[in-house]
């Protein structure tokens, strides 16, 4: 089992605030060095509209500076991770931006008609017909944020069980799904793991049937021959589980210690990780999405490395 050492850790949290977002910054003091909420708070609300939407490239694959579901999804992920109050400001205002966006069909629009006005990689570009590749991810995610923010006298709580209900309907009768709408509904298992009493009122479906239709879909979608890992885009173990108390721990068994030492093994010697995509167009804009990507990835998988004691 590998561990980090010492000094790969000051590495890696130098070349953090050398070269990543203020607000990867942040987030790697508040989770590392005992930095604020409020610090994160600060940098996140640059990126947030007047309407309470998010955009400006904090999902840096696309840079609309138009509100929009992704980019709010993102920032919602955020505020999750710091255990962020109902009541706060940033919160609220994300909230009323959900509720005046929410459709009839319980998704919120995964892509924007401009997104193509601006740097973007390909697979975020607009199509008419594109919702039906992006289904609901992020939407169940965004309606279960809004219940886990709400009360039942609430319009947020009504909006989001409308969504997680019809997302039931889709969950339940698929044979497989993309593992990025995949993530979105197992993240969505966790806010709700508080309300699995009213779940079946809600949706008709039992909370624990529709956790192990979610743990199939997972199993599913990882590629579990560790040889394989790094060859492609695709998703790793630890892309799903939280930590070691993660319901999908069981599941995986050997294969988790196998993903956490080829985290560390594929780190770089700056102490980072590296993206596994590119554009292919705006190589200027790209290089600097990449630069981001690489913040992000390095915050992220330090939090689990640390959640899994490999720190």
């Amino acid at each position: 089992m590998l561990t980090l050492k010492i000094n790969t850790i000051e590495q890696s949290a130098s070349w953090v605030k050398r070269h990543a977002r203020p607000l990867e910054v942040a987030r790697w003091e508040y989770e590392f060095e005992e930095g604020s909420q409020q610090n994160v708070m600060n940098y996140l609300s640059a990126f947030q509209n007047e309407d309470g939407g998010f955009a400006h490239g904090l999902e840096p694959d696309f840079w609309v500076p138009h509100s929009n579901a992704m980019a709010t999804w993102a920032a919602g992920r955020i505020l999750i991770e710091l255990d962020a109050r109902a009541d706060h400001e940033i919160v609220q205002k994300m909230v009323t931006y959900l509720i005046n966006t929410s459709q009839k069909s319980g998704m919120w629009a995964s892509v924007i008609p401009e997104n193509s006005d601006y740097p973007h990689a390909p697979w975020w570009g607009y199509s008419e017909d594109a919702q039906n590749n992006w289904m609901f991810n992020p939407s169940v995610e965004l309606a279960a944020m809004l219940i886990h923010w709400s009360d039942e006298e609430d319009e947020a709580w009504q909006v989001g069980w409308q969504s997680v209900s019809k997302a039931c309907e889709r969950l339940m009768a698929a044979e497989e799904m993309d593992f990025h709408e995949v993530s979105n509904f197992k993240q969505m298992t966790s806010l709700l793991d508080l309300h699995k009493k009213v779940f079946k009122n809600q949706t008709g479906h039992d909370y624990n049937v529709v956790l192990e239709k979610v743990k199939s879909l997972i199993l599913h979608s990882v590629e579990q021959d560790p040889t394989k890992w790094g060859t492609s885009y695709q998703p790793f173990p630890l892309d799903f589980i939280d930590g070691p108390n993660d319901p999908l721990v069981g599941e995986f068994e050997t294969l988790i210690d196998q993903n956490l030492d080829f985290y560390i093994n594929e780190m770089s010697d700056e102490g980072i990780w590296d993206i596994s995509w590119e554009w292919g167009t705006y190589p200027n804009e790209f290089a600097i999405s990449r630069r981001y990507w690489q913040g992000i990835l390095t915050v992220d998988r330090y939090k689990l490395l640390n959640r899994f004691e490999r720190v």
